[in-house]
């Protein structure tokens, strides 16, 4: 049988490694830098814990695990004959592969509140699973890199999260477009329009507005049957300028005596206010009214981060989900987190060439194997150098010289070592350096020093 991927999923080289390593130790230095703690949670969690939060769209995604043994010993003949997944599932499988991170870490609040010292800020840098149609820079199995705070209703949070996010992608390189908006308005947007009981609806289309367009977007609100007479209403949604606070000042127009509407004006003209005093461009921080992020728990603010020079969907995004906690008994845990998206940041990192040529380490001495003897002095050498950090290599087949110079040309190592019968006696050694073609030969003691 030939050996293939499953779907969605990807190996990686040394060097792909070597890079991710790259966005991931920049990423957790910031967080150590802004009083994050790191925590990790399982691979897969009880299927009813995440379940109901993502909404229909997100809870067809997860995959589920089927039970061990005869996971059909449940099942009826009649169930099977009618093949409905709300009666089967729960029969069949009882755990799921997380999908993403934010539901396990309200889940490990919700049971360790008693330890926990509030507010809570931790990072997490995990991978998560997601039943997706593959695409560029979308897959089934990917990381995700989140930066959460329970335990305070304080805007400074948002604040100090947007600097997170934008002082991230400066050290990362990448020129960002930093996208926010509120629950909150397009809760008083669907009030607007008279489509309350239709939020969800809403949202969900709304958020696909840079995918599908106006057009799709309208085509997907009437097939969830909103009228017409809303969609005319709120028809204003799709001709935004860019100037953010130009835009609140309109829709604080609108929502005149709309009281959740303009408490989420309110909350976001702080966020930008405050960001923008801080020195940020109002180039890099968007008051966007059509983001909506499609997840259910979300409840204030909510941002999303697009590379600015590439064509790629969002590469980071999160929000405030006050009540994420309370699906799992325990009540006034307010929440708000962000997240980085590895695989689309890696993949700008690439088109825009942005990694370092030293991100993955070569080899910085490669010995040849004349011999048992030989090898073993060189193994000696080889342990005082790596206990200075540098990466040194004995060549494992004795003899062999065609394959050792063979394997050092596609390895890229930098120095060439010999140690042989004349450098035995004298306590020497001879270094090629592979760029220059220079060769030497110099005692071991002054090599070491």
């Amino acid at each position: 049988m030939k050996p293939s991927l499953a779907k969605g999923t990807r190996d990686f080289t040394a060097t792909e490694v070597s890079k991710r390593q790259y966005i991931i130790e920049i990423l957790k230095n910031n967080f150590q830098l802004y009083g994050f703690q790191p925590l990790e949670t399982p691979s897969f969690e009880n299927l009813s814990t995440l379940t109901g939060k993502y909404g229909e769209e997100g809870d067809r995604l997860i995959f589920k695990i089927l039970n061990s043994g005869n996971y059909l010993d449940k099942i009826n003949s009649d169930e099977l004959q009618e093949k409905n997944p709300k009666t089967i599932t729960p029969k069949i499988s009882d755990k799921a592969l997380r999908y993403d991170l934010t539901v396990p870490f309200a889940r490990f609040v919700a049971m360790n509140q008693n330890n926990i010292v509030f507010p809570f800020k931790r990072y997490q840098i995990q991978p998560v699973w997601r039943a997706d149609r593959p695409q560029k820079g979308r897959y089934r199995e990917f990381y995700q890199c989140d930066a959460d705070i329970v335990g305070s209703t304080s805007l400074w949070q948002e604040v100090e999260l947007v600097q997170l996010y934008i002082q991230s992608f400066q050290d990362l390189k990448i020129p960002i477009t930093l996208h926010i908006n509120n629950r909150k308005i397009l809760t008083g947007l669907a009030e607007y329009a008279e489509i309350t009981e239709q939020l969800i609806d809403f949202t969900v289309a709304l958020d696909k507005l840079d995918k599908i367009g106006k057009e799709g977007v309208i085509k997907e609100l009437l097939e969830k049957n909103i009228s017409q007479k809303a969609i005319d209403r709120l028809d204003f949604l799709f001709h935004q300028t860019n100037n953010s606070l130009g835009n609140l000042k309109l829709l604080k127009e609108k929502f005149e005596n709309n009281i959740i509407g303009l408490q989420g004006i309110e909350e976001i003209e702080f966020v930008i206010h405050n960001i923008l005093s801080l020195g940020v461009s109002e180039e890099i921080l968007k008051f966007d009214i059509t983001l909506a992020r499609g997840l259910d728990y979300y409840t204030g603010a909510i941002f999303e981060v697009k590379a600015q020079t590439v064509q790629m969907g969002s590469i980071g995004g999160g929000g405030r989900y006050d009540n994420l906690t309370e699906v799992f008994g325990v009540k006034n845990i307010p929440g708000i987190g962000i997240s980085f998206g590895l695989d689309r940041i890696y993949l700008v990192m690439e088109e825009l060439q942005l990694f370092p040529e030293n991100s993955e380490k070569s080899i910085e001495y490669l010995f040849a194997n004349y011999g048992n003897q030989e090898a073993q002095k060189s193994l000696q050498i080889i342990t005082k150098l790596r206990q200075k950090g540098i990466v040194a290599e004995l060549y494992p087949e004795e003899g062999k010289m065609k394959k050792f110079f063979a394997y050092s040309e596609k390895k890229g190592v930098k120095n060439l070592v010999f140690i042989g019968e004349d450098e035995l006696k004298n306590e020497s050694i001879t270094i090629k350096n592979q760029e220059s073609g220079e060769q030497k030969t110099m005692p071991i003691v002054d090599f070491l020093q």
